[in-house]
């Protein structure tokens, strides 16, 4: 059953079929040919598979991120970061980096990292003479800081998953995500020196001081977030509805950049964004009970 589970799987993948759809038919075809089990199962397991209070930090954190990046809390990270490193030669570069470590230290997803910080800067690093395959790649390899640095909507999956501690997760990952972060900083600037880029990156650079005052509500989500959960007052899924209202009473009661026009669209963007992850974790939640029913984990650990 499990050959066939994933030969199955593979095909749909070579036939383009999206990955929550082949996981699921692989699993059907699995019960449909090798077991008795009734296909009641099915939506049965889907559903509890997603029936987890954790899992609910998703939606919120990826409708937070959302909000940052509509709400202007994006480009002024983006601005205060520019004011420390943008004296350097490839300090843009150094930008991007620095700048999606902050932002995944509130949003948690490398997707909402990637849409709101991409969206400023990739313009910015082209216009500024950087290669757009350079660009690209920077900002990808830079919202991939969103996995390790918390809160991390991967760790939460695999805290519910594993039913390890979230929290402990959470702090597991400062000292690896610093450490990926200044490695890639220190990289970029090499290479930037080295293939001599960014040479006019100092060119409307905000002062320090005026870029802090800027952002100074920005710097304070990852505080009330991460403070929040590691003293105890909310737990990481509470912690995505705070920084949900946290990222709507700045985007439209301070900054005044979001309008009631814009909720729509964010509030849209940001459910299909929860139901295509929901839908993946729901599918696997189905095959991961067949292999476990076939053994497959025992054997693998019997195999190591």
């Amino acid at each position: 059953m499990t050959a066939a589970m994933f030969v199955s799987m593979i095909i749909f993948f070579a036939f383009s079929v999206p990955i929550a759809i082949s996981i699921g038919f692989a699993s059907v075809t699995g019960i449909h040919l090798f077991t008795s089990i009734p296909m009641l199962i099915v939506p049965k397991e889907i559903f509890s598979a997603i029936d987890k209070f954790a899992l609910g930090a998703i939606p919120f954190f990826i409708l937070a991120g959302n909000l940052m990046e509509v709400g202007g809390i994006s480009n002024r990270l983006v601005n205060f970061a520019k004011s420390i490193v943008g004296g350097l030669q490839g300090g843009l570069a150094i930008t991007c980096v620095m700048t999606c470590m902050i932002f995944a230290a509130v949003s948690g997803s490398s997707v909402a990292t990637t849409f709101a910080i991409g969206a400023i800067l990739i313009p910015a690093l082209v216009k500024h003479g950087y290669p757009v395959p350079f660009a690209a790649s920077l900002q990808a390899t830079s919202a991939e800081l969103g996995v390790i640095i918390p809160p991390s909507i991967p760790m939460i999956l695999y805290g519910v998953s594993a039913e390890v501690s979230i929290g402990e997760l959470f702090i597991a990952g400062f000292g690896p995500g610093l450490l990926i972060g200044g490695g890639l900083m220190f990289f970029v600037w090499l290479w930037s020196k080295y293939k001599g880029y960014g040479k006019d990156d100092h060119l409307g650079r905000m002062p320090f001081r005026q870029a802090f005052k800027e952002a100074a509500l920005a710097l304070m989500m990852p505080v009330i977030i991460l403070g929040g959960i590691y003293g105890g007052v909310f737990t990481p899924t509470e912690a995505a509805v705070v920084a949900v209202f946290y990222a709507l009473i700045v985007g439209m009661g301070i900054y005044r950049e979001i309008k009631l026009s814009d909720l729509y669209i964010i509030f849209r963007k940001s459910v299909i964004s929860s139901a295509v992850i929901m839908f993946i974790i729901a599918n696997a939640g189905l095959f991961s009970l067949l292999i476990t029913r076939a053994g497959v984990p025992e054997s693998i650990g019997d195999f190591l």
